[in-house]
């Protein structure tokens, strides 16, 4: 195995696009190190390589040990790191932009501090989460208000939908088991959420804190774009894990929710509405838009499933 210093940087051109890339990968209870550009991920099953370029968010769970090495590839690929307390919670660090222009990050900056562009930003997100909706005229705080009945509504219409008896929202932080199976899973889509939204945001170059609907916190922004996706995404599938067993409920919902982020080919969705809500365009080819090539010149596919497991 070569030294870092004899290997180079990986370029622009080497990278894949944050639309294309996996969702996120989930790690426990095993030893991450670098061979070339890959990840290896060493358990007591053996070692997997892993091509760290297709990698959007990496979580670490508890027992996990990665090694400097391992760091310094993917933070030359931009992908976000997130070390997480057992079943997944808290948020902790993202990876570098890979974006070499300022201009989205000038975008929202110019948005934000502005308060009339900060209110229609708000009511844009409002009006994609609920496009039946009419936010005009709306203040933030109004908003607020009424994206907290519609959320319940949406409780309550999925509860129907799987036949889960819901009994309200109730999540104690850093107490995972706390809640019922049904508020695990939703605890556990929402980390998940929260992790891509915030890779995705860093790999644009945006400022996480920088938030029109949430405010006041170091990840407003990642709050505001995961918050789109709740409802037809995250919420669904929370509903439909804790139906099927309570068994393992956590790691359960991490996989179908990945699946189904593939399925939707969610980030590149969420690449193209953080466009459109800062600048009113939709994504075009440039140097965050790029396709990744293996050694050996082949593409390699997002979304590739690198085994089972908590991955």
């Amino acid at each position: 195995m070569s030294t870092v210093s004899r290997r180079p940087a990986s370029g622009p051109r080497e990278l894949a696009r944050a639309a294309d890339r996996l969702s996120f990968l989930y790690l426990e209870r095993c030893t991450i190190h670098r061979d070339s550009n890959a990840l290896t991920v060493e358990t007591a099953e053996g070692t997997t390589h892993i091509p760290s370029a297709t990698i959007g968010t990496l979580l670490l769970g508890p027992g996990t040990r990665i090694t400097h090495q391992a760091m310094s590839v993917l933070g030359e690929t931009g992908a976000g790191v997130v070390w997480v307390g057992e079943h997944g919670v808290r948020y902790y660090a993202a990876g570098r932009s890979l974006s070499r222009s300022s201009a989205l990050a000038e975008a929202q900056a110019l948005r934000w501090a502005n308060l009339r562009t900060r209110l229609d930003t708000a009511r844009a997100m409002y009006r994609l989460r609920f496009p039946d909706e009419d936010p005009e005229g709306l203040t933030r705080r109004q908003l607020l208000g009424r994206e907290g009945d519609r959320m319940k509504d949406c409780y309550r219409t999925e509860a129907a939908r799987t036949g889960i008896r819901w009994r309200g929202r109730h999540y104690t932080p850093g107490d995972f088991t706390s809640g019922d199976p049904v508020n695990q899973a939703i605890t556990a889509a929402a980390q998940a959420m929260y992790g891509v939204s915030h890779a995705v945001i860093a790999a644009l170059g945006c400022s996480p804190a920088l938030g029109f609907v949430h405010s006041g916190h170091e990840l407003s922004f990642v709050l505001d774009i995961a918050d789109l996706y709740k409802t037809d995404v995250g919420i669904p599938v929370a509903f439909d894990v804790a139906a099927e067993s309570p068994e393992d409920i956590g790691a359960r919902t991490r996989r179908a929710l990945r699946d189904r982020i593939h399925e939707l080919r969610l980030q590149e969705r969420i690449v193209a509405d953080i466009r459109r809500l800062l600048t009113a365009e939709t994504a075009t080819d440039d140097e965050d838009t790029v396709s990744l090539q293996t050694d050996h010149g082949q593409h390699v596919a997002s979304g590739v499933n690198y085994g089972e497991g908590n991955w």
